[in-house]
């Protein structure tokens, strides 16, 4: 089995299709649900973020594996599987694995370099493992990635090289005003996202900040973080929003509604109220738009997209940091493979010592019923010498064989094995389950719980 990869991004589909691919909580349980009804996937999660929507599934068989992912996301998002395969990328064992890594450590992020995209996969595999839709393979797999992308962000500097969406959208919105310094903002949003523009507002010298949020207690806890800095701050429910445009000079919205938050009439009402003419400045960072695009026609009103933050120069990390997190993202690729090759030949190697024991207990029964009489001290002596004899003759070929694993190709070394001493496949299966069965008591998620704080 091996690990499958069906994905629509920001670097294979316009923002258009990447709205109408756009997924929930509840989609993308429903989604995984629907993936794992066919045999042919026994693991699945799905990454879904601002830019992409990536299923990741362990899978029988590489063509059957599409096909059922494949349908299932086009039934989902109501585009043909023809019009779908179109925007769609796939990569597939070695190259799935690379993915994820480059994935997670920001290579592949519309800014290149952001850490959202850090925790953004923590939480798509904390949310598979709570659905019991991963197994040992995605276990494996998630937690390598996020090692990985922890480390690009600590040895290299793609964190200050590459900014995040937010602020890319910020400093696109300076062009436009200038300084936000003593401005007034409104952030729509008050998820990880709306915490992370508020902090960019902050930074950029933003005088007050009102958060609008569908949930106003949510929106008060957001409030209050910001007035812990000397920032004025007020919280609002969403029906207060025409009114707040009024006095705004920016707007950063970030919601992960399904449609549009922010109306023609919502804009057109606040600024009907302005009395001097002024230019307003909304961000809107939401994945699909939380705003109208009619928006963009307002007199005044310029509108800061996901498709105009792509075309950003900044939104591009400095070559020789991005280098570095490539080298870095190629090394762990190759010893996790490699770890992998390894897991899988020890199987067989488990089931060839079995078997050499099980040939030793029969000869020393067979000696046993020989000589009956025989002392039970020599009997001893007998048993160990024999047992060191076959520990010494299966040590160099199975510590060998292990290594020989690692590489390319590895996996014929352990099929010549079980042909040169006629090990039954059953029996090798028997031992990858039981090993399988004990891994999967074991499995420990505290090694998830990296310092990603920041990242959300």
């Amino acid at each position: 089995m091996s690990v499958l990869l069906f994905g629509v991004s920001h670097r294979s589909a316009p923002v258009s299709v990447l709205e109408q691919l756009s997924t929930d909580e509840s989609d993308q349980a429903k989604i995984i649900a629907e993936v794992l009804q066919s045999s042919l996937v026994t693991e699945a999660m799905v990454l879904s973020t601002c830019n992409r929507v990536e299923i990741y599934a362990v899978v029988e068989a590489f063509h059957g594996g599409l096909s059922v992912i494949g349908q299932v996301l086009s039934d989902h998002s109501g585009m043909s599987l023809q019009d779908l395969t179109k925007y769609a990328y796939v990569r597939y064992a070695e190259a799935a694995v690379e993915h994820l890594f480059a994935v997670a450590s920001g290579l592949d992020s519309a800014v290149v370099g952001e850490q959202q995209v850090l925790g953004q996969v923590r939480r798509a595999y904390a949310s598979a493992e709570a659905n019991h839709t991963v197994g040992r393979t995605l276990h494996e797999l998630s937690q390598r990635a996020l090692a990985v992308g922890k480390r690009v962000h600590s040895e290299t500097g793609i964190d200050t090289a590459g900014a995040s969406v937010v602020s890319v959208a910020l400093d696109t919105a300076e062009k436009k005003v200038g300084s936000l310094a003593g401005r007034s903002a409104v952030v729509v949003g008050a998820g990880s996202m709306g915490a992370l523009a508020a902090k960019q507002l902050m930074r950029a010298g933003v005088e007050r900040i009102h958060v609008v949020n569908r949930s106003l207690p949510r929106g008060k806890r957001l409030a209050e973080n910001i007035r812990g800095y000397g920032v004025a701050a007020e919280a609002f429910p969403f029906d207060h929003l025409p009114p707040l445009l009024t006095d705004a000079d920016i707007v950063v919205t970030c919601t992960g509604a399904v449609r549009p938050v922010v109306s023609l009439a919502d804009v057109h009402r606040g600024l009907a109220h302005v009395r001097e003419p002024k230019e307003l400045v909304i961000c809107d960072l939401g994945m699909p738009r939380d705003v109208d695009p009619a928006v963009a026609g307002l007199p005044g009103v310029f509108v800061v997209d996901m498709d105009r933050i792509l075309r950003e120069p900044s939104a591009k990390a400095a070559t020789s940091d991005a280098e570095a997190a490539r080298t870095i993202v190629a090394a762990e690729v190759a010893n996790y493979l490699a770890g992998q090759r390894m897991a899988e030949v020890t199987p067989t190697v488990t089931a060839l010592r079995q078997r050499a024991a099980d040939v030793v207990e029969a000869e020393l029964l067979r000696l046993d019923n020989r000589l009956p009489g025989l002392d039970a001290s020599h009997r001893d002596e007998v048993a160990n010498t024999v047992r060191r004899v076959v520990d010494k003759l299966l040590h160099a070929p199975t510590v060998r064989v292990k290594q020989l694993a690692s590489a390319p190709g590895g996996d014929s070394y352990a099929e010549a094995l079980r042909e040169l001493f006629e090990l039954d496949q059953h029996a090798v299966d028997a031992v990858a389950g039981s090993e399988l069965g004990a891994a999967a008591e074991n499995i420990d998620l505290s090694s998830l719980a990296l310092d990603l704080d920041k990242t959300e």
